[in-house]
């Protein structure tokens, strides 16, 4: 440090701030620090900043699942937030969701030494008392039904579910079919509760849903099921791989979409957009999601909050071409 100081022309100070990201250093001498660094090859010793500041800049991430969309997509919008505020993650998936697991990756997550933890948790797990965190750690919980306990971020699923069955019943459609996701998942009951819901308060029947487990292939079975319904016009995929499947069943069965059968997903993946038809769906905010997941467990650790709650993203629909008005 005292090298890069002499190089550049400046405090050993003055080079500290610059090697932490401080703020309050002139943009030209930042710059001359940076050159100076460059130039000897020095890079900052994290490991000992960390042992004298007690901070080792550097977020836990633990998750059941690594192959749905949504948590994938929760997990890159995590790191790109946690980047922008100068922290690593680290993590650590956990393949049996139980209470000794939990204690495990906790365990393992303390001897990684990370500063906070964010639980990527979409089973029915800490709200049925199954699974608890361990006290005296800064949590935040994403896509969960424990916001009385814990810190919660989540998209509105029930909001974003609502305004796809409203969508096609406000295009004619008597009725909205369904196909939901795993039985053990917060987001699909969320979803499924909230279009049975909205049919019923709409004076309509709600159909015998179809179960799925968010993959293509779900969907293509489903949708040789539905494809078989005359009195099937709408149906609402509870995200866009399975109605990616789905399409393809309604395709192989001669239904056309949109004339013969309206499909909307939800999550807006990127590839909706090329579906044949592109998919009208409802867009999660996964960016804002992961956002404010750091935000909230920086705001744990830096303010020591133990606040509790649920924070709810709102969702969006895209109007595309796989849903239309209904004609006699």
């Amino acid at each position: 440090m005292a090298d890069v100081a002499g190089l550049a022309g400046v405090s050993s100070q003055t080079v500290s701030r610059v090697s932490n990201g401080f703020p309050g250093v002139a943009e030209d001498t930042r710059r001359e620090v940076l050159a100076a660094m460059q130039e000897l090859g020095y890079r900052p010793n994290s490991a000992a900043r960390a042992l004298r500041r007690g901070e080792f800049r550097t977020l836990g991430v633990i998750t059941f699942s690594l192959s749905t969309m949504g948590n994938i997509r929760t997990l890159e919008a995590i790191a790109a937030a946690a980047a922008a505020h100068g922290y690593a993650v680290t993590l650590l998936p956990v393949a049996v969701p139980t209470q000794d697991e939990v204690n495990g990756a906790f365990s393992r997550l303390g001897e990684l030494a990370v500063d906070g933890v964010i639980v990527i948790m979409e089973t029915h797990l800490l709200d049925a008392a199954t699974v608890s965190l361990p006290p005296g750690l800064q949590v935040v919980v994403a896509d969960s039904d424990a916001g009385d306990r814990y810190t919660v971020v989540d998209t509105d699923q029930a909001g974003g579910a609502r305004d796809a069955v409203r969508y096609l019943l406000d295009l004619g459609h008597d009725t909205v079919w369904h196909l939901t996701g795993p039985e053990d998942s917060f987001a699909a009951q969320r979803r499924a509760n909230a279009w049975r819901t909205t049919l019923t308060e709409a004076g309509r029947t709600p159909p015998p849903p179809l179960r799925g487990d968010w993959s293509a292939e779900s969907g293509y079975r489903a949708g040789l099921l539905l494809a078989d319904e005359p009195g099937c016009t709408a149906v609402f995929a509870a995200n866009d791989q399975m109605a990616l499947g789905l399409l393809r069943a309604l395709h192989e069965r001669g239904r056309r979409v949109p004339d013969s059968i309206s499909v909307i997903g939800f999550d807006d993946i990127p590839e909706s957009a090329s579906f044949l038809p592109p998919l009208t769906t409802i867009h999660q905010d996964f960016a804002e999601v992961g956002r404010l997941c750091v935000e909230g467990v920086l705001s744990k650790m830096w303010q020591g909050g133990e606040e509790c709650g649920t924070t709810l993203v709102p969702t969006q629909l895209v109007r595309r071409q796989s849903t239309a008005r209904r004609t006699p």
